[in-house]
Order: structure tokens, then sequence, then C-alpha cells
């Protein structure tokens, strides 16, 4: 099966809506239907009944009968399938443990990784955390004499801090952070997700004891002391405008406050706040929007400012005249967006986290759970002996591995996965470019030690994804149904499609039962003009001479052939009656013309004349092929459902349909 048909088969399972997520244990599930007694639990169909049906799942009686009968004919068509032993074709079943591979990693990765630092991020946006840290700098990638020296430098602001130091006064005297000259180390609020290298200070932040000395943490700006101050609800995002009058550059305070004043009076005697914006205020890149700033969050502004906007209760409220380093304020609020659902929030959240590193820390600390959870055995004897034997020539292009894989144990993982010298030595050959790049910096054995590592990395995921069915459900219930999807399709391509389109005899005798079905109604064989606009001023002429001539002789006596086009186009086509507006406001008779129509956003002008009126008939088979290879499938397809109930007995629970009706 090509990767086009691969796709189709998919499209075609997925618009059945083949998907049991969430599919409870047999046992504590009914069975709503078994087909040749195998079962298919309520929960199942309820799922897919309403993921199919969507917002028109009403659960009414009719409603479910109507897919309960969808359901068990593909139900029906699979039995057929595994009849046929289309489960036993190499083939196909290449393209599901091919589709299986693409799925199984991506799934692996999102159950362990995305959705658990999704759910985390998620929890941590819903509070605002005041917190205070000193930091000492060093560079992630810094030598372990520089980053011991940094350790050992926050260790002795710990000791000095526990003694009795003020914080504060630690922080201004050593901190790397040059804000904690001015606050002393006091971040203020502050939400998740913190920026790109700074997750354990955002853990540290959401989990520590208030009031307590908290670290040494490094991040990969250094190392810090953390002190959490206390925890917030999340203020979320307010939309706001202001109106602004500046302090400096000569202007007191005093004179910036009778002006705010002033404003804020007009304010309360109805002025408009936009309006007055546009006259008054001093910040030249909100002004002329009526003041407005748009959305903000926590600290992007000065505390005095964001606390003022967040303390208005309600929208379109301003605030009493506030001052900021900057001058003298009135912060109008427009609307206020809280944290919204995690429905909503998952996707910018996934974004964020997708593009930190805390990301590739999740994965690395999910593959060594793998190993812990596995017991994974290593024989580095293998490894050594393997190394030994290699020459330059490795860290090259022409390396290739042994044509007989070796059999030897490398490692294991649980009971009876075992991975072969074989197994790594094909991996170093799918890995020419990382050999190369090694060969300019790395002996053999080094190479090979940095290679092994990351093969055992992806050992481990490999392992892992051979678990999937059996640790999660709705995974092995999703494989379950690829694979129908796939004996579907192929069955049905086999029996129906393919029948349809090939069984020339069959569609002729199919052809006969229906002969009259599709016929054509009143036609005429026409001639269509195209004139040009050069000529419109002689419509009425050249109408007059169309309706007694040949097309022949209309195109001898206009088109000149002096310009680039013909003055006049002509060609010959049957047409409906009832499929042309034309035909509406002209006599249905041999000779007719219609209207002068001009042709939309074109210089001519379109006249359709009858030549020959044709009487309705019946189509042919080769007429009407397209149609009648649809009816015979659906023909063919209902023979073949109806054989299937005779040959595959349906038993259906009716009380536990009856318990799915709502009503």
């Amino acid at each position: 099966m090509n990767t086009a048909m691969f796709k189709q088969l998919l499209s075609f399972a997925l618009a059945l809506c083949l998907s049991a997520t969430g599919i409870q244990a047999q046992n504590e599930d009914p069975v709503l239907f078994s087909v040749d007694g195998v079962p298919v639990a309520k929960s199942e169909f309820v799922y897919i009944y309403s993921k199919t049906n969507g917002k028109n799942a009403d659960f009414s009686e009719r409603s479910l009968k109507e897919y309960l009968d969808l359901y068990v004919k593909f139900k029906l068509k699979v039995a057929k399938a595994r009849e046929m032993q289309l489960d036993t074709i190499p083939e196909l079943m290449r393209e599901l443990e091919g589709y299986r591979r693409q799925l199984a990693d991506s799934y692996l990765i999102d159950k362990e990784v995305t959705e658990k630092l999704n759910r985390e991020a998620y929890e941590r946006v819903q509070q605002d955390v005041d917190i205070s840290h000193i930091l000492v700098a060093v560079g992630a990638d810094a030598e372990e004499a520089a980053a011991e020296q940094a350790r050992l430098k926050i260790m002795n602001a710990k000791k000095r801090i526990e003694q009795g130091a003020e914080f504060e006064a630690v922080a201004k005297e050593i901190s790397d952070d040059k804000s904690a000259q001015n606050n002393g180390g006091h971040i203020g609020y502050v939400t998740a997700l913190f920026p790109n290298g700074f997750y354990e200070l955002e853990k540290a932040a959401y989990t520590a004891p208030i009031g307590e000395l908290y670290g040494p943490l490094r991040t990969d700006a250094g190392f810090h002391l953390l002190m959490v101050h206390g925890r917030r609800a999340a203020r979320g995002e307010i939309e706001a405008g202001h109106i602004l009058i500046r302090t400096g550059d000569g202007v007191t305070s005093q004179a910036a406050k009778a002006r705010i004043d002033s404003a804020y009076q007009a304010l309360q005697n109805g002025a408009d706040f936009e309006a007055l914006a546009k006259a008054v205020s001093e910040d030249l890149r909100t002004a002329a929007k009526g003041g407005y700033i748009g959305f903000f969050g926590i600290n992007q502004y000065s505390r005095d400012f964001e606390d003022a906007a967040f303390g208005l209760a309600e929208d379109g409220a301003y605030t009493q005249p506030v001052q900021t380093s900057v001058g003298w304020h009135i912060i109008r609020r427009v609307s206020l967006r809280g944290i919204q659902p995690y429905s909503i929030e998952k996707g910018r959240l996934e974004n964020a986290v997708k593009k930190d590193n805390r990301f590739e820390q999740a994965k690395i600390a999910m593959v060594e759970r793998i190993k812990k959870d596995a017991d994974m055995k290593e024989y580095p004897k293998v490894l050594d002996a393997f190394a030994s034997s290699l020459t330059d020539t490795f860290l090259t292009f022409r390396w290739r591995a042994p044509e007989t894989p070796s059999g030897e144990t490398l490692i294991t993982f649980g009971e009876g996965y075992d991975v072969t010298l074989g197994d790594f030595t094909s991996y170093l050959e799918r890995s020419s470019r990382q050999r190369l790049r090694m060969g300019r910096g790395k002996d053999v054995k080094e190479a090979v030690q940095e290679l092994y590592t990351a093969f055992v990395d992806e050992s481990a995921m490999r392992y892992e994804e051979k678990q999937l069915e059996a640790k999660y459900p709705d995974f092995k219930a999703l494989m379950r149904e690829y694979e129908e999807g796939i004996l579907l399709f192929e069955a049905t391509k086999m029996l129906v499609w393919d029948k349809a389109s090939q069984d020339s005899v069959g569609l002729e005798k199919f052809f006969k039962r229906i002969r009259g079905k599709y016929r054509y109604g009143e036609r005429a064989k026409t001639s269509i003009y195209k004139v040009a606009n050069e000529l419109s001023d002689q419509m009425d002429e050249i109408r007059a001479f169309m309706s007694t001539h040949t097309p022949e002789e209309v195109l001898a006596k206009y088109n000149t052939g002096e310009g680039y086009f013909p003055e006049i186009r002509h060609e010959s086509k049957t047409l409906d009656k009832d499929l042309y507006p034309e035909f509406k406001n002209m006599e249905w008779k041999v000779g007719a013309l219609s209207q002068s129509e001009p042709l939309p956003q074109s210089s001519v002008f379109k006249v359709i004349k009858i030549e020959e009126i044709l009487e309705p008939r019946d189509k042919t088979l080769e007429e009407a092929r397209g149609y009648v290879v649809a009816d015979y499938q659906d023909y063919l397809e209902e023979e073949w459902v109806e054989s299937l109930r005779k040959a595959y007995p349906v038993k259906i629970n009716d009380e536990v349909f009856q318990s799915m009706i709502e009503k």
C-alpha cells in the first residue's frame, strides 16, 4: 500500500471515528453488542457516538439506533476481513507497524513529558509568587573550578544570612543581579513560566516554604538563594488605557498634579476618556489612540501603576490620579482577562513549554526513569572488546557494519528484551554524520562511548514504546482501531470498490436493472458567440446575421484578421435547458438567440444560438458510467452487509441499549 493510499485509509478510519480513548475495563463495562462472539463495550460505543455526532449527539432512541446500525456494519466487515486472513498479509502489517513507530514516539513524549509539563505550568500560572533572590553568576558550561568557586560564594552568603545578616544587605553586597543594588534582591510578584534556563528557580518559587531561606539553586545564570515572601491568585492580564502628565524637565510634581487633577475633574463632570486622552495625555505612544495601552500582565509596569490598574473593580472604571516615577496617571480599565480553562490555555502553554529547556530536561528524566524501572543491565566487556577492534577507519565514511550482525547481548531491559551488539553496529552505520564529525576531535574509543550513550537512550525509548499497549489502554485501543481500519479498507476495496469498477458483466446487468434512472432532459446543440466590445455598436446587425447564417458565415463576415484576437469567437456545445439561465429568457426553438450579455470582468459579449433541439432520452452506460459505478458500489455493499449478517450472528443487549437513551 503506498503512502497516499495509507493516508486515505487513515482518513477513512477517522471518518468512522474509530477511537475508544477512555474505555473502561471489560469487567466494569457492560457489553452493548457482539459480532460472531466478539464483544463491543457500551463505553466504546458511547465515546464514538458522542465524538462523531458532536453537538448533535442527543442520545435519542432514533439517533442511537441509526449509529448502532452503522457501527454493527463496521464490525461485521472487520470480522469478514479477519476471516479472509487479511491480518496476515505482510505488506499490510508492515504498514501498521510503520504507523505504530510514528505514533509511539510522539505518544510517549506527549504522555510522559508534554502533558505533565503542561499541567504543571497550568497549575503554576494560576498563582503569582513574591520572591527575592541573590545570584552568583557562573555559566552553565563553566569549568568545574569556576562553578565550585561560585558555589562556595553562595554558600558563604547563605551562612551569613542564617547567622543573622539581612537578606537585602547581602544581596546588595554580592548579588550579580544588577537590580539588587536598588531593590535588595526583591523582584516582587512574578508568574510562571520563568525565562528559559530558570526552571529550577521557578520550581522552588512555587514549592519552597514561605519566609524561609532556600537554596542554593543552579540555573543557567548561576547559583541562587531564594526567599518566597508570599503567593496570591494570579492577576492575569488587564486591558487598559491611561492619561499621563509627565514630571521632570522643569515640570514639578505639584504642577503636574494640578493638571492631572483638572483632567480627573473633567472626567467626573462627564468628559469622554478617549477624547480627553487625545487632548492632554503626554504619552505620545498612546495619546493618539485615546490613551489605549492594550493588555499587560504583572511586572510590565511599575508596581504603583500595576496595583492601581488591577485594583479597578469593573470595566470602564478609572482611578484617581496615581503617581509613578514618570509622572501622574489616570488609568481606565477596558477589560480583565483571567486565567482561562485548561483546554484554552493548553495551546499557549505547550508552545512555551516546548521552547524551554525544561522540555529536554524532562525527556532526559523520562529516559532515566525507563532505565531504572526496566532494571536495565549493560555488558561493558562486549562494548570494550568491540571498541578495541576498531581502527581509525571507523571515523570515516568508509566504515561499514559487519555483514553478519553479532548476536552478543549488549543491553537488557526487563525480561526478554535484549539489545545486541549487532543492533548497535547497525545504529553506528546509520550514524555516519556523527562519526565523521567526531573524527575532527575525538579518538575512536571516545566516539564509540558517546554514540553508545545516545544508543542506550534510544533503546530505552524503543523498549518503552513496546510497553505502550500494556501501560496505556487508550493506546492499545487506538492501535486496534487502526488495524481494523486497514482490514476494513482492504476488504472493502477487494469486495466492493474494485469489483464495481472492474466487473464489466456485473455492471451491465446492474445497469439494466436501473435503466431509466439516468436521463437527458431537454437539450440543445448551440453556438456560443463571444463578441468583442469594439463591435458593441453593431450588435443589432450582428445578431440579425447570426440568426439566419452559419457560424462559418458569421466569422467570415466580421473577423477582419487585423487585431491580435478575432472580433468574434465561436464554440459549439450541447447544453441542458434546465442548467443554463439564458434559456429562461429566450424561445425554445431553432434559431433563437439569447440576450447579448457582457461577461463579468471581460470586454466581450456572449450570445447563445439554438442550432438543434434534442429530445429527452435515457443515457447510455458510457454516458452515465461514473454515477452507475457509484450506485453499483452501494448495491454491492448492501448485498455484502446482508450476507455478513447471515454469516456472523449479531447479538444486541437491549437492556444496555435502553440505558443509553436520554428522554
